[in-house]
């Protein structure tokens, strides 16, 4: 158990000491007088949160997978049986991700110009983004349990829900709240 919570406390750390470049790219002006940034700036920003994300994934993946193996306890028989299955997960969640990644690159996009529709969109995006994340685990949990058993595949649900949250609590509190001032300038 120590070393379970040693381990999250260490993910956790690595993804509080990662710079905000999302909160710095779209973070709201000081003053609403403050002239927005030039197309230049914005391309940058927009090719800075891309390499940023690109970045935080590699490491994402690296440390996920040895949490996973340090907590999984696998025999090497359960082991030879297991890694291929997650590797196909973490194949399809990439793919799920990606999706996640261009909505909020999106996000940063629209944020100081952002309309109801857009808010909606987005909103309605990640979503969709969360129910189809938790049909893919679901779906693998099926294949785990079926391959190795139900007590692993509910530890490998139960790890893999608590990295997720982790990364989602990072995401979020990266994220800014659409300003009042988008949405009134919107409705103009």
């Amino acid at each position: 158990m120590n070393k379970r919570i040693t381990v999250l406390s260490s993910v956790l750390a690595f993804f509080i000491s990662c710079p905000l470049a999302f909160s710095q790219a779209a973070s709201p002006p000081a003053s609403t007088g403050q002239q927005t940034a030039s197309s230049t700036d914005k391309e940058t920003q927009e090719k800075n949160i891309s390499k940023y994300i690109e970045l935080l994934r590699t490491d994402i993946r690296q440390d996920k997978s040895e949490i996973m193996g340090a907590l999984m306890q696998l025999s090497a028989e359960q082991a030879g049986k297991f890694w291929p299955i997650y590797d196909e997960y973490d194949k399809e969640l990439t793919r799920l991700n990606n999706l996640r990644a261009a909505n909020i690159q999106e996000y940063a996009r629209s944020y100081d110009k952002m309309s109801d529709a857009k808010a909606d969109e987005l909103i309605q995006n990640a979503l969709h983004f969360q129910q189809q994340r938790s049909d893919l685990l679901a779906k693998y949990y099926g294949r785990v349990k079926s391959s190795i058993g139900a007590v692993e595949a509910a530890r490998f649900v139960q790890v893999e829900n608590q990295l997720l949250l982790i990364i989602d609590l990072h995401i979020a509190s990266s994220l800014p709240v659409v300003p009042k001032e988008a949405t009134t300038a919107a409705r103009r």
